[in-house]
């Protein structure tokens, strides 16, 4: 039983250290070897050696142009190019298929089962969850597997390596967002301030309800005697015509009297 190859930053700068000395055949085979080894899924650096670069104009063009493709491109640019590109390991399809799939999700993080068979040129939904799960297990992508709605919904991905010329969008977006966030800030800021306006109110109303309880306490007091004492008044008028109308002795203490209708 072989035991599992994870190949981490460490063995990326091994092929670099070999990539400085190499050229020509030898330099086309490491490359080959690269674009095959598990865990690297990014060759700027290796693009970006003069030596790797004289190779552009020179008998391993094919090689120098399919380094482009992994390091840049996608899978459906590979079969576009075939024809003129060195053929393919079965370890280097899927690496260019994740590496596919890395460039859709920076698009969109919900992909269509659809959508990815086509773009990874697969035959079936089987092929296509193992390829994601293989992706997964290299760390390329998280995320998760909706069969029931037919789509790859993914939460992280890794960053591909970057273009030259695209460069200036880039910049451009992140002035954008720049822009963005200092909108967000103006805003929050001017939430903030009525916030403190709103708590000065209520801390002023707060200290004058205050201020004004004692006389409303008083001015409430003064109410209920005057009630109190008419409700009085009521009552002796009241008994004074009940006793008019029909003399009773007075009640004993203790006792009661009901009056009839």
């Amino acid at each position: 039983m072989s035991a599992e190859v994870k190949v981490t930053g460490q063995n990326q700068e091994q092929f670099l250290l070999l990539a400085k000395s190499a050229k020509g055949a030898a330099l086309a085979t490491l490359i080959h070897q690269v674009l095959e080894a598990p865990g690297v899924y990014v060759f700027g650096e290796l693009l970006d050696m003069p030596n790797v670069r004289e190779l552009a104009e020179s008998d391993f063009a094919s090689t120098f142009r399919l380094l482009t493709v992994f390091a840049y491109g996608t899978y459906a640019d590979y079969l576009a190019e075939a024809r003129n590109l060195p053929p393919l390991t079965e370890a280097q399809k899927n690496k260019l298929r994740h590496l596919s799939v890395v460039t859709l999700a920076a698009k969109v993080k919900c992909i269509p089962y659809a959508v990815l068979l086509e773009a990874l040129a697969l035959r079936n939904v089987r092929q296509l969850e193992d390829l994601v799960i293989e992706a997964v297990y290299a760390d390329v992508l998280r995320g998760s597997l909706d069969q029931r709605n037919q789509r790859l919904e993914v939460d992280y991905s890794i960053g591909r390596d970057i273009q030259r010329q695209d460069l200036s969008a880039i910049a451009r977006t992140l002035q954008e967002w720049c822009v963005g966030c200092e909108v967000v800030l103006s805003g929050i800021e001017e939430q903030v301030s009525r916030a403190n306006q709103h708590k000065e109110q209520q801390l002023g109303l707060k200290q004058q309800i205050e201020s004004e309880t004692p006389r409303e306490r008083q001015d409430l007091v003064q109410v209920e005697l005057k009630g109190l004492s008419f409700l009085l008044w009521g009552c002796g008028v009241l008994a004074a015509c009940l006793s008019f109308r029909s003399p009773r002795p007075p009640c004993a203490p203790g006792q009661l009297i009901i009056l009839g209708s």
